[in-house]
C-alpha cells in the first residue's frame, strides 16, 4: 500500500470519526411534551422482556406462568416475563390477549408483546 493510499485511508477515517462525534448531540426525542403534560396511554410491542402474559393465550411453549417468573409480582406467576415496574404509567400494563382486559385498558394502553417474538440472540443475554 503506497503512502497516498495510506493517507487517504487515514484521512477518511478521521473525517468519519469527527462526523460521528459532532453529530452525537442530535439524539433528541422526536416529540417534546410541554411541561406538566402526562402520557395518557402506553402501547407496548416487543418480546419476552415486556410480555405481560399474552403467551398464556397462545399455543406456544414460551410461557412465563410459573416460578421464578412473578416471584416479586403481587399476583405471583401470571405469565409475565418481567414485573413491569419500570414503565411508571400504570401499576402494570395489561396483556392485550388477557380475557380480563377491559375496554378502559385499551384506552389507557395495553401490551401486544409476546415472549420468543424477538429474533436477536442477544436478548436473552441482556435481559
Amino acid at each position: 500500500m503506497g503512502f497516498l493510499s495510506q493517507f487517504q485511508t487515514c484521512f477518511w477515517t478521521i473525517i468519519l470519526f469527527l462526523f460521528m462525534v459532532l453529530n452525537c448531540h442530535v439524539n433528541e426525542a422526536a416529540l417534546v411534551l410541554p411541561k406538566n403534560v402526562t402520557v395518557t396511554a402506553v402501547f407496548v410491542f416487543g418480546d419476552s422482556i415486556v410480555d405481560p402474559g399474552n403467551n398464556n393465550n397462545l399455543p406456544t411453549i414460551a410461557k412465563g406462568n410459573f416460578l421464578p417468573y412473578g416471584r416479586d409480582f403481587k399476583d405471583g406467576p401470571t405469565g409475565r416475563f418481567s414485573n413491569a415496574e419500570e414503565f411508571g404509567v400504570k401499576e402494570s400494563v395489561p396483556a392485550y390477549l388477557d380475557p380480563k382486559t377491559q375496554l378502559q385498558d385499551l384506552l389507557t394502553g395495553v401490551s401486544f408483546a409476546s415472549g420468543a417474538a424477538g429474533y436477536d440472540p442477544l436478548t436473552a443475554k441482556t435481559a
